[in-house]
């Protein structure tokens, strides 16, 4: 029985000795190992190694990147414009140019345009897109700047749609991008959605024109005045 307590004894004292070591002998075992280390290929997850390994052993320039100026199936809406380099705003600037393809949203495509605005912005820009989303709330919340100001702010209403698609696309300034959570579709369809509360904020006079107190545009009696109907109006009034 003594015999077996110190045999026992060594080997504990032996397994703590070597256990302790700072020298790894072998990478030791993974319960499951596919969990831990994915034998999957991903979407353009070829490494370079793989590819050196193709050209040298069958000649093969493979490159998993798109094909410049190309468009992926199902594509309806491509943007050809590339992101700036930092310091650059060409194609930014350019965008303001690119127009809204997406205008004609039946009832259904509207009320998922409110919703994909309201999962994927209103946390910043607010569902009242005035800024005052979850993040900043009115300066109590984790945010310490106030996001953009959709509806009410001049310069944000005067942005033009592609500019707008634009800062989606790639992202500006504090905001990253949002082409991997928007095809290309939903991302002009939420844009269709900021447009129409805007110009419904302008309409019923709260837009940032009416807040400033300055003219309106306006294509009602203006308009008439100056074209046939207002020309008859005067020679009525002439008459009279």
């Amino acid at each position: 029985m003594k015999k077996v307590s110190i045999l026992t004894l060594i080997i504990v004292a032996v397994t703590i000795v070597v256990s302790c070591s700072d020298i790894r002998r072998n990478p030791g075992r993974v319960y499951m190992p596919d969990m831990a280390y994915s034998r999957a290929y991903e979407t353009y997850s070829v490494t370079q190694e793989q590819k050196d390994s193709l050209l040298s052993k069958y000649g093969i320039h493979y490159s998993n990147a798109p094909v410049a100026g190309t468009i992926k199936r199902g594509e309806l809406f491509p943007f050809l414009l590339a992101k700036d380099k930092d310091g650059d705003s060409t194609n930014y600037v350019a965008a303001k140019l690119v127009k809204n393809p997406v205008t004609t949203l039946d009832t259904v495509e509207k009320v998922e345009a409110e919703r994909l605005y309201l999962v994927n912005c209103g946390i910043c820009h607010g569902p009242k897109l005035d800024g005052n989303g979850p993040l900043y709330k009115g300066g109590d919340g984790p945010f310490p700047a106030k996001p953009a100001t959709l509806v009410g702010d001049a310069k944000y209403e005067a942005m033009p749609e592609g500019q707008m698609f634009y800062s989606m696309t790639y992202g500006k300034n504090k905001m990253g991008s949002y082409a991997s959570q928007l095809n290309t579709k939903q991302r002009w369809m939420v844009i269709d959605y900021i447009k129409s509360k805007q110009a419904a904020a302008k309409g019923s006079g709260t837009g940032a024109a009416s807040q400033s107190g300055g003219s309106g545009t306006g294509t009602g009696k203006q308009s008439g005045a100056s074209g046939p109907a207002g020309a008859g109006g005067d020679s009525t009034a002439a008459k009279k």
